[in-house]
């Protein structure tokens, strides 16, 4: 009898399968430009409404100034220097006193998120200094300082730290604990844990803690250039409303909002790139 041979593997016998398609990762979506349109129809809207009002005389100058006053104010300022020098002085604080609460914050975080016996040390007056409202501390930094722009930076400092250093502290501490088993399970070092497994699982709360204190520089910065200052954009709006000059004191407080908002933008996309790995 003639017998059959059948085309099999040669290892397992089973029959041979095709590879399927191969996935693509998702691509990232793309903002709507329509969307980004219709975002800025309402504040079109409200200073169009804010221009009818002034120009009717509903809305007194002497209260405050209409926008078109307002835009014609801010080019003189520009084009005298009067408003980049204020903006310099003022991003100089601003980045003076940010690196140094921000040194101060992050290394007591790591700290006492990595080390029981830091967390006892540094954690208690850590928890009992930042219920202390700093604005209120302004008198002492002055006995301790003066009036030069030391007082002006560690106001700004102080309100940068305590931000900074709950929300690494509690990054470090809400790291899952299965995580750092599984990377000893691995015989990875304790550098190569903190490297691995810490810091990627500590970053996302401490950007978050990272505009939180951005918004309290700005706003400590505020405060702080009240403070006997002879220039900055708070020294520019100090002298603005002793003279009743609304549409200057407009100014500055538009140059500190976009301010804030640009520095809040670069964290942001710093958190973008840094966080890529999230879905």
């Amino acid at each position: 009898m003639a017998s059959l041979d059948l085309a099999t593997t040669p290892t397992t016998g089973a029959l041979p399968t095709t590879p399927g398609p191969t996935r693509r990762p998702p691509r990232p979506a793309r903002r709507n430009p329509l969307r980004l349109l219709r975002r800025w129809v309402s504040p079109v809207v409200l200073l169009g409404l804010w221009q009818a009002l002034s120009s009717a005389g509903v809305i007194d100058e002497r209260t405050i100034a209409s926008p078109a006053q307002i835009f014609t104010r801010a080019v003189e300022l520009v084009q005298d220097g009067t408003l980049g020098s204020a903006t310099l002085t003022s991003l100089q604080r601003v980045g003076i006193g940010f690196a140094i609460g921000a040194a101060i914050g992050m290394t007591l975080a790591i700290v006492a998120g990595l080390s029981r016996i830091g967390e006892d040390a540094i954690d208690p007056p850590m928890q009992m200094l930042r219920t202390l409202p700093h604005f209120g501390l302004i008198p002492l930094f002055i006995l301790w300082f003066g009036i030069g722009e030391q007082p002006k930076i560690t106001l700004i400092a102080m309100g940068v730290t305590f931000p900074l250093y709950l929300n690494t502290f509690a990054g470090i501490r809400n790291i899952d604990r299965k995580t750092i088993e599984a990377a000893r399970a691995m015989n990875l070092t304790w550098v190569q844990r903190v490297r691995h497994v810490i810091v990627p699982g500590a970053l996302p709360q401490t950007l978050t803690g990272l505009r939180q204190s951005l918004g309290i520089a700005w706003l400590s910065l505020i405060v702080a250039e009240t403070i006997s200052a002879s220039s900055g954009l708070g020294y520019m709006i100090n002298n603005a409303r002793d003279f009743l000059q609304t549409d200057v004191i407009v100014v500055g407080l538009a140059v500190y909002s976009l301010l804030g908002l640009a520095t809040d933008g670069i964290v942001r996309y710093l958190e973008g790139r840094a966080l890529a790995w999230r879905s």
